[in-house]
């Protein structure tokens, strides 16, 4: 059974998911904002009308309440939204005083970009295991390796002199590269703070006079409790990514997206987007663009992007690209959570 007393529906609105509510007539009792985004309609327009005005077809519509009246728990892919067209997949659950039934509705979009999260989160989680072993592995011999080529080239004059010179230069460039590597390993644990989200994107996004910028911001935002350092080194990498494809014209936006669900977090989501008019992503690289060592650029080190991805994932958010005629763009969720 499914318990929802009557007295807890508001807490239906912190659900990360679509919840409806009816009664054993199927009639919708109550539906969260979620809900009722989806339906397209106000809680107050579904009150007392039958599931089967909302999501269709209404044979198994009323094929699933009656199973789910008779004590099963059920799902099915087969819904969609009437005014919508949506498809979605349903679970139906009966109540525990067996009075009605509970509905969550996932939006088979939904669904399955959560499953291309998922797999790139256990990607970077692999990745992010590699860069830690290499950090105990690789950098303290090369930091011994250093010295030693350090202690040569101070004794050393002539050809000597020019070899271990280049030998320093070499094992420098070895660390950068490392360096560069650990950025999408785990983290230490990082004082959160509180920010401005919009102040940040001011500060570290500058339009000149090839690049032409714009700002949708949503001023009713709350400051992001986040890792301050590391979302602006995210936010720096995409600016990067946009300026390296001669984009003239980029778009920031901040909204609140009330229909985003974050695993494991249950209250609301903001959304930062990145929209830019340069080349486009490579057909060849879009299922693989935030994967380390991807990239069509012949200079560069091909973390940039994956990086991003780990900071976000650090935030217990996601992020995703999406394209159209004549723009990419990339965008952000991030959990709102509170100070502490």
């Amino acid at each position: 059974m499914i318990v929802i007393p009557k007295q807890d529906f508001p807490l239906l609105e912190m659900m990360p998911i679509a919840v409806i509510l009816v009664n054993r007539e199927g009639k919708v009792t109550h539906a969260n904002e979620l809900a009722q985004g989806h339906m397209g309609t106000s809680l107050r327009c579904m009150s007392e009308r039958h599931l089967s005005d909302f999501l269709q077809p209404s044979s198994e519509v009323e094929t699933m309440l009656g199973r789910a009246l008779e004590g099963e728990i059920v799902a099915d892919d087969a819904f969609c939204g009437r005014h919508n067209h949506m498809p979605y997949l349903l679970h139906f659950g009966p109540m525990q005083d067996q009075q009605g039934v509970v509905i969550g509705l996932i939006p088979e979009a939904n669904r399955s970009e959560v499953e291309e999260h998922v797999k790139r989160h256990e990607m970077a989680e692999t990745v992010a295991r590699i860069a830690l072993e290499m950090a105990h592995e690789v950098k303290n011999p090369l930091a011994a390796l250093r010295g030693a080529a350090q202690l040569l080239h101070e004794q050393s004059t002539g050809d000597a002199a020019e070899i271990s010179a280049h030998i320093l230069a070499e094992v420098d460039r070895i660390k950068e590269r490392i360096d560069t590597f650990l950025q999408v390993g785990p983290r230490a644990d990082t004082a959160m703070t509180g920010i401005n989200i919009h102040a940040l994107l001011d500060d570290v996004c500058k339009a000149s006079e090839h690049v032409q910028v714009r700002r949708v911001y949503d001023p009713s935002l709350p400051n992001l409790w986040v890792h301050e350092t590391r979302l602006r080194q995210a936010i720096e990498n995409l600016w990067v990514n946009a300026l390296e494809a001669e984009s003239t014209r980029i778009t920031w936006e901040t909204r609140i997206a009330p229909l985003v669900a974050l695993p494991g977090h249950q209250g609301m989501v903001v959304e930062l987007s990145m929209r830019s008019n340069g080349h486009p992503v490579p057909v060849t690289l879009k299922d693989r663009l935030f994967e380390p060592y991807v990239s069509n650029k012949a200079r560069g080190s091909g973390l940039g992007l994956a990086v991003v991805q780990r900071v976000v994932q650090e935030h217990n958010g996601r992020i995703s690209l999406k394209e159209g005629p004549g723009y990419t763009m990339f965008v952000m969720h991030l959990p709102i959570v509170r100070e502490g």
